[in-house]
């Protein structure tokens, strides 16, 4: 089993696979969720040596908040990490970004409440605004750390100039942002040598790329005109058809292992000295007894190398990221 994680210079200790939870309570991200359902994916996580739980008020609009915070109190608080997230202001009718201090003091105090807690674990600024200054609005959040609400200091969809301008005071701890094999923007514009040099941890979002790391996509499928993938460029030809190709030279070695290629894949984030922690979604509750399963992982370093290089391709190939920031 793979060992807690520390995450920046708090004191914050996780085990390095946590759960996404956008499925849990999300239900204007996705369609036909069941709360009960949701409630389950986080009892099979903390079952299964998942302890790292990250949420976001825009996950449900607070729902997904509500129904974590139902779980966690069945269970030991103190073992538990809860990552949150919140930037976004819907008080006017519409959705805007607003890093205003006193906005972000008001959404930690309305998430402490939904979660059901006194201390949140983490709290990242889901997204930068265009008029905050970045490092008054990681103040607010150090304020609230002062006063014991908050452990950790978390960034979001930050780009290097902005983590840069956030970290002028030295209090953030995280990054939080699209990484994996397909999607290594940041490893080649300085963000993970700058987050690494500063003692900030790096936490990847989207790592099994939509379900194309995971190796149940085939070469025949079709995606209807309303379904978001037909408007990824990951799922449009001929790039589709060369992640299928290096994700089927990943096959060996799960075999090897007699893992999935999702747990292989994840096992390969969890080796990387760049990654702090992984947090692959879920919709179903095997799906994350699954997931837990590559903490058992142990690829060698020559196979470690050899995914690596496997996708070493795609980095002159970038599509961008999945998620696009809102303005």
């Amino acid at each position: 089993m793979v060992e807690a994680v520390k995450f920046g210079h708090s004191d914050v200790k996780a085990n390095p696979l946590g759960l996404g939870t956008n499925a849990v309570g999300g239900y204007n991200l996705f369609p036909d969720l069941s709360d009960d359902d949701g409630r389950k994916l986080v009892d099979a996580a903390l079952a299964n040596g998942i302890n790292l739980l990250d949420t976001a008020y825009v996950y449900g609009l607070g729902h997904s908040e509500e129904l974590v915070g139902e779980v966690v109190k069945k269970h030991d608080r103190d073992k538990i990490v809860i990552a949150t997230k919140g930037a976004q202001d819907t008080s006017t009718g519409e959705e805007i970004i607003n890093n205003d201090p006193k906005f972000l003091t008001e959404q930690v105090n309305k998430s402490l409440e939904r979660l059901g807690t006194d201390y949140i674990d983490i709290y990242y600024i889901h997204f930068p605004d265009h008029d905050t200054p970045k490092a008054e609005a990681v103040g607010a959040l150090q304020r609230l750390r002062e006063q014991g609400k908050i452990r950790a200091i978390g960034l979001s969809n930050f780009s290097l100039d902005q983590i840069k301008e956030a970290n002028a005071d030295g209090y953030v701890d995280v990054v939080e942002d699209e990484f994996s094999l397909l999607h290594q923007d940041h490893l080649t514009d300085g963000t993970l040598d700058y987050l690494h040099n500063n003692q900030i941890g790096f936490v990847p979002y989207f790592p099994l790329a939509s379900g194309l790391l995971t190796g149940k996509y085939s070469q025949d499928v079709t995606f209807p005109d309303d379904d978001i993938r037909s408007q990824m460029a990951d799922f449009k030809e001929p790039r589709y058809s060369a992640i299928l190709a290096a994700v089927n030279k990943v096959r060996p070695i799960a075999d090897r292992h007699q893992a999935t290629v999702a747990q292989t894949i994840l096992a390969w984030y969890l080796q990387n000295p760049l990654i702090t922690a992984v947090i692959p979604g879920a919709k179903r509750a095997d799906q994350v007894i699954s997931n837990a399963k590559a903490m058992q992982v142990e690829l060698t370093s020559d196979e470690y190398q050899q995914i690596k290089q496997i996708f070493a391709e795609f980095n002159a190939k970038q599509s961008g990221k999945s998620l696009k920031d809102p303005d």
